[in-house]
């Protein structure tokens, strides 16, 4: 049976959380997620010519305003101050040219066709580009905020999804089925690229927060987090070929691993499942949200973003046994978002009391 609760304390939320991912602890968490504060001008801080030093007061600004909801509400969160970024970064660092939106997130454009062109490619380095932007922002954060404050990855793809935007992507579909090692060999590099990121940016933060998303903490020793979303356009055979052996070594790597996915992929869930210490898996619900809870109780969290109230209360209706829900609540005014923690709180704590 799970302990009633009602959290206002940061140590106890890493207690918490930790516990929660960890193993087998029944019960469920909360975040409160505050509005998005505004940025010096589109794109982020890796595609901005600015100086990297005026982006700062919106990486503080997001931390500032994570402790005002987690001291006003009593959620689960552990603040943090994250460094935010399109799904281009990696990308980017290969060499993709970046399209800024004004309105939304930047992407990237193809940057190879063949696999001549692809396997021309060298690994950057992770303290040049984009990726070094990335770094000295998070520096920048961590000397003004102190060491005791946790500093959030940026957007992390899959090494499959990372190759997806550098090769056309129709083009890597048809490559992949006539020469196939050449794909792999892509996909080898963009997670060289990787693992030597994440390596550096834990050597940089001791309190580093793998995280991205959606929101959400935990000890880095837990694993590593990341989005792999073009499993919906592969069949099983497919994913598991050339998506599936790079997750489960970076798994074993990092000590675990922490999935979105927002593609429509419920025929990858058994693979899924194959990887090594799965903590955490946040789906994008594209069939019957009831498979997806079957499918991943007891042995992984289940992360709920994007959905409102009555959408959460009705995920706790359907849960089964040792099904184990993070609810990451989208984004409302303060007393809004109070009042739906405790509305919620409630339900988790009526849903773990009854619990076998």
């Amino acid at each position: 049976m799970c302990e009633a609760r009602n959290i206002h304390s940061m140590a106890d939320s890493r207690t918490y959380l930790t516990n929660l991912f960890a193993g087998d602890m029944p019960g469920h968490a909360i975040i409160m997620s505050p509005p998005v504060q505004a940025q010096p001008e589109p794109g982020d801080v890796t595609t901005s010519r600015r100086p990297i030093g005026e982006w700062v007061d919106r990486g503080l600004r997001t931390y500032e305003a994570q402790v005002a909801y987690h001291e006003a509400t009593g959620d689960d969160s552990v603040p943090y101050a994250p460094i935010q970024t399109g799904t281009q970064l990696f990308a980017a660092a290969f060499g993709c040219p970046v399209h800024v939106y004004e309105d939304s997130n930047p992407c990237a454009l193809p940057l190879v066709e063949t696999a001549k062109e692809a396997d021309d490619l060298g690994v950057p380095g992770v303290e040049e580009g984009p990726l070094g932007r990335a770094l000295e922002y998070g520096r920048l954060l961590a000397d003004r905020l102190g060491p005791d404050v946790p500093i959030g990855v940026p957007d992390i793809q899959s090494p499959f999804d990372i190759a997806a935007l550098i090769w056309r992507k129709e083009q890597l579909y048809l490559a992949i089925m006539d020469e196939p090692d050449a794909g792999r060999r892509l996909v080898a590099k963009c997670q060289r690229l990787l693992e030597a990121f994440i390596d550096r940016f834990l050597e940089e933060f001791a309190q580093a927060n793998l995280c991205h998303c959606p929101q959400a903490w935990a000890p880095p020793e837990l694993g590593i987090w990341l989005s792999e979303d073009e499993a919906g356009a592969m069949s099983t055979p497919m994913f598991e070929e050339f998506c599936l052996p790079s997750l489960a070594l970076l798994s074993r790597r990092y000590g675990g691993m922490f999935l979105h996915c927002c593609a429509d992929a419920d025929h990858q869930h058994e693979s899924f499942r194959r990887i090594p210490n799965l903590r955490a898996m946040n789906r994008v619900f594209t069939g019957p949200p009831q498979d997806t809870i079957r499918d991943f109780t007891p042995g992984t969290v289940l992360m709920v973003a994007w959905t409102g109230l009555e959408g959460c209360l009705d995920l706790l209706s359907m849960a089964e046994p040792g099904t184990r829900f993070l609810f990451n609540m989208p984004e409302e005014p303060l007393e809004d978002a109070r009042r739906t923690h405790d509305r919620l709180r409630e339900a988790c704590l009526t849903h773990a009391s009854m619990a076998p």
